[in-house]
């Protein structure tokens, strides 16, 4: 677990958490939370949740960068959960219409979304396999 002043950094093996310490996700500290999302990324996790429980003051800044921290998860058809209960951060989020957010509760919550993410991916994936090789077998409707 690595930690910085503005947050802690929990990484296991289907995801990692970023636990948001300081009370405000703004111009001056956002760029710390991007860093936090790349280095994530390099080490190659596509499922990310945010908690921004202490989180009080939440700006454009702190937007743009849950913006793109969806856009690298969804990327790589994983998941970048925001956990919140504050009404006003979860306005924010909802008025700045981010592509595939996913705005959340409780931490449980965003780890149940990531694991039912990677089940319809795997589904897909097979879905996918089954279509290419189950062609041959394809009930055509009629008798025999």
């Amino acid at each position: 677990m690595s930690t910085s002043n503005n947050y802690t950094l929990e990484q296991n093996e289907s995801y990692a958490r970023i636990d948001w310490k300081s009370t405000e996700l703004v111009q001056s500290n956002y760029e710390e939370l991007e860093l936090a999302i790349r280095f994530l990324f390099k080490k190659e996790y596509s499922n990310i949740i945010l908690n921004m429980a202490q989180v009080q003051e939440f700006d454009g800044y702190g937007v743009s960068a849950i913006r793109k921290g969806t856009k690298i998860c969804t990327n790589e058809l994983g998941l970048f959960a925001v956990v919140t209960k504050n009404e006003d951060i979860q306005d924010r989020l909802d008025q700045a219409k981010i592509e595939n957010l996913t705005l959340l509760n409780t931490v449980q919550e965003a780890i149940d979304a990531i694991h039912l993410n990677d089940l319809e991916n795997d589904f897909e994936d097979g879905g996918e396999e089954d279509e290419e090789y189950g062609s041959e077998f394809t009930d055509t409707g009629e008798d025999y």
